[in-house]
């Protein structure tokens, strides 16, 4: 802008300089070196990564870099692919807001007892089980899903007792997980 108003209506670099913010030096070190060979090296790289990103939008920086050494020949950093990605504003569309679905309970109104103790080794088999539900996410672009997974794991052998599947979390999920468990271990008396 401040050359454009030089050039063409003549107006003075200092109070152009002055009102947009700019040191005088800053301008006049753009104006007789543009750009360095690594930013015109880097202009040249954002091309290619746009490229990748239009056509891959689910890759994150680490891949785009993969792609550029597999199809390009590029041989970049991930640091600086990074670099690129986050001054083009590119980010993988697969990514989703860290929220999460569960928090603790500020009061809770129950606290189990801690029998486990953290020694998560069993002697026997079916002598102590665990349970945890995994959230999973997939999909392409704006169509995310997300599946759910209750298993349960005996310590003993590390062996899956029982699991469930679903794209809910009610309560039955896990419900459904202890009945299957149970049945497939009816004399179990697990901790």
């Amino acid at each position: 802008m401040i050359h454009y108003l030089n050039e063409e209506k003549n107006y003075a670099i200092q109070p152009l300089c002055r009102l947009l913010q700019v040191t005088r030096s800053a301008y006049y070190r753009w104006r007789d070196h543009p750009l360095n060979n690594r930013e015109r090296e880097n202009q040249r790289l954002a091309q290619s990564i746009r490229q990748i990103h239009q056509a891959h939008p689910d890759m994150g920086y680490r891949r785009i870099r993969d792609e550029l050494y597999g199809r390009y020949g590029l041989s970049v950093s991930d640091k600086r692919v990074l670099h690129i990605c986050r001054y083009e504003e590119i980010q993988s569309t697969i990514k989703s807001p860290a929220n999460s679905m569960t928090t603790p309970a500020k009061y809770p109104y129950h606290t189990a007892e801690n029998i486990l103790d953290r020694h998560f080794h069993a002697e026997a088999p079916n002598e102590k089980w665990c349970t945890d539900i995994s959230e999973f996410r997939y999909g392409n672009g704006d169509r995310k899903h997300r599946m759910y997974l209750s298993a349960i794991l005996d310590l003993y052998d590390r062996r899956i007792v029982a699991y469930k599947l679903s794209d809910q979390m009610p309560l039955s999920l896990v419900t459904d997980t202890l009945d299957q468990a149970v049945t497939a271990e009816p004399k179990a008396q697990p901790i």
